[in-house]
């Protein structure tokens, strides 16, 4: 027996999604949590296009690309007429006008913030108004509340089975949190796992995030209910998406770079952008520390002159990880000392993450 999570390996983001809605089929909700840059909202639009390529559509998401459907008009020309303008092209707002939604919204939205709002059907916008003053401008987390909520209010139609969304069989949410403080975070990853619950029976749900706190809320709040947790990484450089399995706390990002790092160095695979990924270890570990700068982290170790001009020069490059270009044999031979000598005063614990454990599906 043994408790190391379980990894599995994907050689494309088809065949990734294709495991998600497999775990779909006897799970209520799947959990992911990955950093920003790994391509979530790709992973997102890559879920709900599988039934598009069909011609059909079951997935109702919340992403980037639905928070982009409202646009502000700040009026810089009166500055009194400010409102936030609605895309009503899109198949989004499909029957919005008929669902009378504007209470559904303001019993999630009251929970949140404290401003109102009116929707002007005949131009497509939303007027925010706080007690006796008209077309203000709401913050930026305010306005994501706002977006939120109205997702909130069509995920209750579809739960309350509304025959405008009886093709939704699966719910995906990526990310809702930007722009919010950790209060915020809190009381939506609740109200979230509470409406996906009720609904368990109506429609399966993903939810994906970087923000490790939302995560753990989440976790905790759906824990009774069948699910699967994973953490999701994509290695720089190559096509390949990990999923390994997690609980509450999903490990850090540091450890997760460390891991991929002693990979390259185990495989001689070292690239010029592997300056800038130890750099960035070594600014998050002194800063974990209190130390005001990196170069800390190698204080007193034999050449720590020698790293530290290695690191400061070799890590300003603009090195890109989707055109990487091989290091020279003496950068190769720096880094690998520079990646023991780290390794041997942070002795850290390295998940496999990018270990092939199973045949790359």
């Amino acid at each position: 027996m043994t408790n190391t999570p379980k990894l599995y390996e994907y050689k494309s983001i088809d065949k990734l999604v294709t495991r998600i809605r497999d775990d779909l089929n006897d799970h209520s909700f799947v959990l992911l949590f990955a950093y920003n840059g790994t391509g979530k909202t790709r992973l997102s639009m890559a879920f709900k296009d599988v039934a598009k390529k069909k011609g059909e559509r079951d997935t109702l998401y919340f992403n980037a690309f639905t928070e982009d459907l409202f646009v502000w008009d700040n009026d810089l020309d009166g500055d009194e007429n400010r409102y936030l303008n609605i895309n009503s092209a899109s198949a989004f707002f499909e029957d919005f006008q008929s669902l009378d939604l504007e209470e559904r919204i303001f019993s999630f939205l009251e929970r949140y913030a404290s401003f109102n709002f009116r929707i002007d059907y005949e131009n497509w916008r939303v007027i925010f108004y706080r007690d006796a003053t008209e077309n203000i401008k709401v913050s930026r987390g305010e306005q994501n509340l706002f977006i939120w909520c109205v997702f909130l209010a069509i995920c209750q139609l579809v739960l309350d089975n509304h025959e405008a969304y009886k093709w939704v069989k699966h719910i995906y949410v990526d990310d809702p949190i930007s722009s919010l403080d950790d209060n915020n975070a809190i009381a939506v990853a609740s109200d979230l796992a509470q409406l996906l619950r009720s609904g368990k029976d109506r429609a399966k749900a993903v939810v994906s995030t970087h923000h490790s706190l939302f995560f753990n809320v989440m976790w905790n709040e759906m824990k009774r209910v069948k699910h699967k947790a994973y953490f999701y990484h994509r290695p720089q450089g190559v096509e390949l998406h990990t999923l390994r399995t997690t609980d509450e706390t999903p490990f850090f990002h540091h450890v997760a770079m460390l891991s991929e790092l002693q990979m390259a160095v185990e495989s001689d695979q070292l690239y010029t952008h592997h300056f800038n990924m130890m750099r960035s270890i070594l600014e998050k570990t002194a800063t974990f520390f209190g130390y005001k700068d990196f170069s800390a982290c190698i204080h007193g170790i034999d050449d720590e002159a020698l790293y530290s001009r290695a690191l400061n020069l070799l890590s300003h490059g603009k090195y890109s990880i989707y055109e990487p270009r091989e290091m020279v044999g003496d950068n190769k031979d720096l880094f690998k000392d520079i990646f023991k000598a780290f390794l041997e005063r942070y002795r850290f614990e390295l998940p496999e993450i990018i270990k092939q454990k199973e045949p790359a599906q």
